[in-house]
């Protein structure tokens, strides 16, 4: 998982630092089917998805989407 820190982006006009993060990562089998997944770090980080390589993007869009705010 890659943040970027914008604001020295915005400051120096170079590319973005990237900074590397491990988090917890809960998934959860569906009952309808497919999988869904939380973030017990981020609170109201969840996400779904039908296959496990889909729902591990969508947990790393869903983590930059929650840390952007």
């Amino acid at each position: 998982m890659a943040v970027y820190d914008r604001q020295a982006f915005a400051q120096a006009g170079k590319p973005p630092k990237r900074f590397e993060m491990t988090l917890k990562v809960i998934v959860h089998e569906a009952e309808e089917g497919g999988f869904w997944a939380e973030v017990p770090a981020i609170p109201g980080c969840a996400t779904e998805g039908a296959t496990l390589e889909e729902l591990m993007q969508n947990v790393r869009e869903a983590v930059e989407g929650c840390l952007s705010c």
